[in-house]
């Protein structure tokens, strides 16, 4: 005969703990960042954690804004083409190849979804240099065209692994009904099968655009500073590494830089999650 429960099973506290301590970790750097954009280098240096309401003064996120000289605001213009650039390519690439895989059965099309995979372990960093070369010898070096180039190849893994993953949870029969009506191949795939993709298509959207405008090594090596071409992160880098020990100058410039992907990460983050978990819950 079972033995009805005495009484509530007592949880751990161990996960609410863990929690706790993640919140603490992911909040005093940003709690960090913002009080002391706001603070004088004096301030900042005392008291780096206090909030004193009577002396925060918004002049030198202001001095950050008008900044004639290597200013972040005017890094966002050319850091968004860059994004909504390497987007539409990497969508216009990455789709018809993730369909052409997720569709096909034979071991050499998987042999090629093993080789985007390993894509997706090798740093960004380790392959600079060898980027570098190639880039040369086809006349892209130093050359906007040349970071775009290596911004779609580098966003190609993750985003046909999402892909495929999220096809193969479409019924092969809505394929197969396109085709008797006569559709081909890339009709099929734009006109029926794309638009089902929207969630895998957003997530994929959000995560390379974030990861194009926090990325500083690619623009920095790839675009010299003679071409005068500055993303958000090479111009906090050009016009802060002057004034490393001028922290009202650091602080702003970050601030601005790290803010519009921030807020744009929370508004979107609900779209992330469910562009990630919709195959597992499909499939």
């Amino acid at each position: 005969m079972a033995v009805a429960p005495t009484g509530r099973t007592r949880r751990s506290p161990v996960r609410p703990l863990m929690l706790l301590f993640l919140l603490v970790v992911m909040t005093v750097p940003v709690y960090l960042l913002v009080v002391n954009t706001f603070k004088s280098q004096e301030d900042i240096l005392n008291s780096p954690f206090s909030f004193p309401l009577a002396d925060l003064t918004v002049k030198h996120l202001m001095d950050a804004i008008r900044s004639p000289q290597y200013n972040v605001i005017k890094g966002y213009g050319f850091t968004l083409f860059l994004v909504i650039v390497v987007d539409i390519l990497c969508i216009l690439m990455a789709g018809p190849a993730a369909y052409a895989i997720a569709r096909s059965l034979k071991k050499r099309t998987q042999l090629v979804m093993l080789y985007f995979l390993a894509g997706t372990f090798i740093p960004g960093a380790a392959l600079i240099i060898p980027v570098i070369y190639v880039l040369r010898s086809v006349g892209l070096a130093n050359t906007v065209a040349g970071l775009i180039a290596h911004d779609v190849a580098s966003t190609l893994p993750v985003s046909i692994f999402l892909f495929v993953g999220f096809i193969r949870t479409i019924p092969g029969s809505i394929d197969q009904a396109a085709m008797i009506d006569g559709a081909g191949r890339l009709r099929t795939f734009w006109t029926i099968i794309f638009p089902l993709m929207r969630p895998a298509v957003v997530t994929v959207l959000i995560l390379n655009s974030i990861g194009i405008w926090n990325d500083f090594v690619s623009p920095q090596i790839l675009l010299s500073p003679g071409s005068g071409r500055y993303t958000v992160t090479t111009a906090i880098y050009a016009g802060i590494s002057q004034y490393s020990t001028d922290l009202t100058k650091v602080f702003p410039n970050l601030l601005l830089a790290i803010a519009p992907v921030v807020i744009f990460f929370i508004y979107m983050q609900r779209h992330i999650i469910s562009g990630l978990t919709v195959g597992a819950v499909k499939g």
